[in-house]
């Protein structure tokens, strides 16, 4: 297939094209609901908590309730070893692009271009793109994430040494509780007592299902009565999260942030050069068969590492007087050039599955 065909294919997929359009109606729903007032400043950061102690902790956990094999366990592991190796890799690479500036703002903008919104951005859109699979990558992915956020990124921006407090906030937080619970039960489910139930497909079982034998703790078949209610506060973390997020463009003055020319520069590095640097890298480590990564894995990284700055980056530019002005306006830039990058890396990672280089 040439990459024409594989263009037109792309986007004669309904399932592509209304994840995009998903994402972009309702951020722009969310944006005009906050221009008009119907949702205050106040509204929008409980629309946020509210995703991030319920919804995104019930859709983590649910992602690992699938079965485990040789294939998803060796992309689970690739994912894990990339997921730290990258930031890795950006900590010392990311302060050459801003050579120019004088160093404590080389520190800030390096800070801000390795960490994105993985969690609050990246999840809903991974969730809407690849489903269950997508999500579990992309909570494995955020393993190393949280590990350089909490430590070096604090640090950084500091200028102090690492807080006991800062550790309680790396590993005590409901994401973080409900990705390794997951993890662990998804690695350990072969090893536990099985029990024989008919198997059920999104929480529904069908009169001719099959019996299959499954982990005791697989609630997803073994206690329907408890997965539902957790698939609904799930479904719940793609339309909030993107409702805030438009919510949040809609209480930033545009013109005062785009007044600020390295704003601009800065979410061209963060949404365009760091995926593609993850982009080509992961080509030539998976051709080489060194780091092979599926299609699904490919797409679930492209999509987490294409996200607009993190808030808790962000909020430590804040707390720590750290050009809090630039970090203020670089979030909004580069969240308004995530919103219209989003859909084109999609449909190029789309292209890419139909030309065949990842399977």
């Amino acid at each position: 297939m040439n990459i024409a065909q594989a263009i037109k294919v792309t986007f004669s997929n309904v399932a592509i094209v209304s994840s995009i359009t998903s994402t972009i109606f309702i951020i722009l729903l969310g944006f005009y609901l906050r221009k008009r007032g119907i949702f205050t400043e106040k509204f929008g950061k409980i629309l946020s908590k509210i995703v991030l102690t319920v919804a995104l902790p019930a859709l983590a956990f649910n992602s690992f309730m699938q079965p485990i094999s040789n294939e998803t366990l060796s992309q689970g592991m690739n994912v894990l070893i990339w997921g730290i190796v990258i930031y890795i890799i950006l900590i010392f690479l990311t302060p050459l692009s801003y050579v120019k500036y004088p160093k404590d703002k080389r520190d800030v903008l390096a800070v801000l271009t390795t960490f994105g919104s993985t969690t609050f951005f990246g999840i809903p859109i991974v969730g809407a793109v690849f489903g269950p699979k997508g999500i579990m990558y992309s909570s494995i992915f955020n393993i190393g994430y949280r590990i350089f956020l909490y430590s070096y990124a604090y640090i950084k921006m500091s200028g102090l040494k690492m807080k006991a407090s800062n550790l309680k906030k790396m590993f005590v937080n409901p994401v973080v509780i409900a990705t390794f619970l997951g993890l662990i039960l998804w690695l350990c489910q072969n090893y536990v007592p099985q029990v024989a139930v008919k198997q059920a497909v999104n929480g529904v079982i069908n009169a001719n299902a099959p019996i299959v034998h499954v982990a005791f703790y697989r609630i997803d078949q073994t206690a329907i009565w408890l997965y539902k209610p957790m698939q609904y506060l799930a479904n719940l973390a793609s339309p909030l999260a993107w409702l805030s997020i438009g919510s949040t463009l809609g209480s930033t003055s545009f013109k005062e942030a785009a007044a600020n020319k390295t704003s601009w520069y800065y979410s061209f590095n963060k949404v365009i050069l760091v995926p593609l640097l993850n982009l080509l890298l992961l080509v030539i480590l998976s051709v080489t068969n060194i780091l092979p990564v599926s299609y699904i894995a490919l797409g679930t990284i492209i999509i987490m590492m294409a996200t607009p700055t993190a808030a808790v980056a962000s909020s430590y530019a804040i707390s720590f007087d750290r050009e809090p002005v630039l970090s203020s306006d670089a979030s909004f830039i580069s969240t308004i050039m995530a919103v219209i990058a989003m859909p084109i890396w999609i449909a190029f990672l789309g292209v890419l599955s139909q030309i065949g280089i990842f399977h």
